[in-house]
């Protein structure tokens, strides 16, 4: 069975920095692409960055320029932290048959 698991959120002032990860056991089959997504009470879940088997990125245009995001442990590197990015981020890693999501990690950023 498939599980993911993120780490790195938590609370940080405007401006700060925070490095998420994404942490998954069991085994996933034909992995297609991987990525963050996130949500706030009563929006939609939105895509903020995602990352192709074949090196391909995008970005949400919120976060162009201030989040990278890279392959080793889906490691989302989130720096200039505003306070819209406040919210619950959400990994993400979809397999030729089934895309597998985590419990989600909260990102507060507040001063």
């Amino acid at each position: 069975q498939v599980q993911l698991v993120e780490s790195g959120g938590g609370l940080v002032q405007p401006g700060g920095s925070l490095r998420l990860s994404c942490k998954a056991s069991g085994t996933i089959y034909g992995i297609k692409a991987m990525g963050w997504y996130r949500q706030t009470p009563g929006k939609q879940r939105e895509l903020v960055a995602t990352l192709t088997t074949g090196g391909s990125t995008n970005y949400a245009d919120s976060v162009k320029g201030r989040f990278t995001i890279s392959r080793d442990n889906v490691t989302l590197q989130m720096n200039s932290l505003k306070l819209e990015d406040t919210a619950v981020y959400y990994c993400n890693i979809r397999g030729q048959f089934h895309d597998y999501w985590g419990q989600g990690t909260q990102v507060t950023v507040s001063s």
